[in-house]
């Protein structure tokens, strides 16, 4: 690609955050657009590493394998907000264990005395734990030591871009007006963040397609509870009866968590379609648009093999152009 003009990431959630960061580093001039910097919904995750309810499988494993790859080296950093944490996720029938979590380190079967009263299976393994708003400030810090710009601008459409021979529209739901996807939809999601009474290992149920979710993940002095996965719904205004759940149902599961203080409510609009969408297109006036969005409740976990996938692809489309 010719790296004397301009690439345009759209978005600066986790997916236009790591893939300027991919293409950055590759030598890009690279320059962010984004309405909200870092992204609200990408702030708003737990976020553990897990492939949640996305598809196409052949590809998300790929991507989750990739940025499951990163994550582990990132964890080596303390300033990332990455961190490797053991834990179980149970469930109240007796189901087979994800795909994707046999391969963990440290991955077994609980004995019945290691679940919460009610549970039924069980499987311990170690996984990586993401600290939002530290991660997303590392990434705006290695774009930035990158040479990538940020520019905070709500766009109408992508002429509204301006002149720029390659573009990565990393938009999330904004993608359902910019392209226009009609095919993307919202999740609602909210976690309730709280004064860590002491709990250093992770805990997830597999609710299946339910509404009500529970999981509590540590970072250190707070953590994360969950959640809610609503559909059709993108309000992000605080929902007091729903915090009110999600603390309950944590409690039952982790009594210390009863007594927690809590410091703040996350809200945020899981971009959701049938499939993840990266793949490039060319416009009538020869712009390559290569887009990356639609990732739903796993766009943590495919955030870097989503990325760089998105930047062979803009590559391509840059060569077939010249």
């Amino acid at each position: 690609m010719n790296t004397r003009e301009r690439v345009v990431v759209l978005g600066a959630g986790v997916a236009g955050l790591t893939t300027a960061v991919v293409l950055a580093e590759a030598g890009e001039s690279l320059h962010v657009i984004a309405e909200q910097v870092p992204g609200v919904t990408s702030l708003a995750a737990g976020a553990m590493w897990g492939p949640y309810l996305v598809e196409p499988k052949d590809k998300v494993d790929q991507w989750g394998q990739r940025s499951l790859e990163i994550f582990r080296e990132l964890a080596e950093e303390p300033a990332t907000g990455v961190g490797l944490t053991s834990g179980i996720e149970a469930s109240r029938t007796a189901e087979v264990p994800p795909d994707w979590a046999t391969t963990l380190p440290g991955f077994r079967p609980c004995e019945q005395a290691e679940l919460p009263a009610g549970f039924t299976a069980g499987y311990r393994f170690t996984v990586p734990l993401i600290d939002m708003p530290t991660y997303l400030d590392y990434l705006l810090r290695r774009l930035d030591a990158a040479g990538g710009m940020v520019e905070r601008r709500l766009l109408a459409s992508l002429a509204d871009v301006g002149p720029a021979p390659a573009i990565v529209n990393c938009t999330g739901l904004g993608a359902h007006e910019l392209v226009p996807d009609p095919n993307l939809r919202p999740i609602r999601g909210q976690h309730v963040v709280v004064t860590n009474p002491g709990l250093t290992e992770f805990f997830s149920e597999d609710t299946g397609l339910s509404p009500d979710l529970l999981c509590f993940y540590p970072h250190g002095d707070t953590v994360v509870l969950g959640g809610t996965a609503i559909d059709g719904e993108g309000d992000l205004a605080s929902d007091d009866k729903a915090a009110a759940s999600i603390l309950a149902r944590c409690a039952e599961v982790e009594p210390r968590l009863a007594h927690a203080r809590v410091l703040e409510h996350r809200i945020g609009a899981r971009p959701t379609r049938a499939t993840v969408r990266v793949e490039a297109e060319r416009r009538e006036d020869g712009t390559v648009v290569v887009h990356n969005y639609g990732h739903g409740g796993a766009g943590v976990t495919l955030s870097w093999g989503c990325a760089q996938e998105a930047a062979k692809l803009l590559t391509a489309g840059e060569e077939d152009r010249q």
